[in-house]
């Protein structure tokens, strides 16, 4: 399903967050999106996602609309149904164990659980071993890892990742970066990841820069 994000704009107390922002993403495409805090990354996925309305502009998946500045009645349906977000905040249900994080994600977006695809995700991603533990008995990068796992379980049509590494060393960067990749391309969904972390810059072929709101190639 291809992304059309249409001149977005969005203020806050009158002052401009985005500026006549517009770019597609084509099915099974991966974009990075650099740019430092404050840049607007957060807001622009948000908007992305139907979890915010924009001031200007309109956001479709497919033939479908996520975001206008009316409203758009099936947002958040549109979400459920082809869209995972891993959030920069995580977001992990705290009275879950991190298998149960990934079971409730997929019981609410597919009507179904899979603890055999849940826990060879978990496998892959490092964390098996701490498939019983609480979030708050996590690392911050075991828990960054937990949220990928719960985002990549359900199989979306459309990843969009907030800052998916800010949390993790080297290696781990480099696991997830592949990894985002990899399943992304087994379940044909397109790929959009939003950071300051130039480390990912290497796994993305096509790569925009937002500043002050504004988009550069």
């Amino acid at each position: 399903m291809q992304l059309s994000v249409s001149h977005l704009g969005k203020a806050y107390a009158g002052r401009p967050v985005l500026d006549d922002v517009s770019f597609t993403l084509e099915p099974g495409e991966r974009l990075l999106l650099l740019g430092p805090s404050g840049s607007g990354k957060s807001t622009l996925l948000n908007i992305v996602c139907a979890l915010q309305t924009p001031d200007a502009g309109e956001v479709r998946l497919g033939d479908g609309l996520l975001a206008a500045p009316g409203g758009a009645p099936e947002g958040d349906a549109l979400r459920r149904a082809h869209v995972a977000i891993i959030f920069q905040n995580l977001r992990l249900i705290s009275a879950l164990t991190v298998r149960g994080n990934l079971l409730l994600a997929q019981e609410l977006q597919t009507g179904r659980r899979d603890a055999a695809a849940c826990m060879m995700l978990l496998e892959r991603l490092g964390l098996a071993h701490r498939a019983e533990a609480r979030p708050f008995e996590l690392s911050q990068g075991e828990a960054q890892r937990a949220a990928i796992a719960r985002a990549l379980v359900v199989r979306p049509a459309l990843l969009i990742a907030d800052e998916p590494t800010s949390a993790l060393d080297h290696a781990n960067a480099r696991i997830v970066a592949e990894l985002l990749d990899e399943l992304a391309r087994e379940a044909g969904a397109s790929l959009l990841v939003a950071t300051h972390d130039d480390r990912l810059a290497p796994f993305f072929a096509r790569q925009l820069t937002l500043s002050a709101g504004r988009l550069a190639a």
